[in-house]
């Protein structure tokens, strides 16, 4: 998969081996707790990312458009607030920046991002059907770049 990636996707680093996640769960849009787990079953890219955070803007609507695009079946974007976002600024945020299909979960207490060892944002995982990662990126990427788009393509169809 590395092979497919140009440009500033080439900052995704595949693993040698899947590496397990943590249990903790986060607060979802709704009010309720989830964690990783309940998302096996296709690939999942979380994005960990904040309301104060100028790269997060600029990559969120590039992510929607992952979403828009692949999301479904086989695969979903799953974006996670870490730290103190509170729920109106999250909507706002959403709302300047024209995304209005990726999911307002928060991790206010940095429970998920601390056990993830996320350390700055934004912070993206690939994560396996399997509930494992495969790969991880420090950093904002062109989400919608062609090589971003190869990359997941051949994943969800092998």
């Amino acid at each position: 998969m590395q092979g497919l990636l140009d440009g500033s996707m080439k900052k995704l680093t595949f693993h040698s081996a899947a590496k397990p996640v943590p249990d903790a769960a986060f607060l979802t849009e709704e009010g309720g707790e989830a964690t990783l787990a309940d998302y096996q079953g296709k690939y999942l890219l979380v994005n960990f990312w904040a309301t104060w955070c100028a790269p997060c803007r600029k990559e969120m609507p590039m992510l929607a458009a992952l979403q828009s695009d692949y999301g479904g079946e086989d695969f979903e974007v799953l974006t996670i607030a870490t730290g103190r976002n509170p729920p109106p600024a999250m909507k706002a945020f959403f709302a300047e920046i024209g995304v209005d299909n990726l999911p307002l979960h928060r991790d206010p207490k940095q429970v998920v991002s601390r056990a993830m060892g996320v350390a700055g944002l934004p912070v993206s995982v690939l994560i396996d059907p399997q509930g494992r990662e495969i790969a991880r990126m420090l950093g904002d990427a062109e989400w919608d770049s062609p090589s971003a788009r190869a990359m997941l393509e051949a994943l969800i169809t092998k």
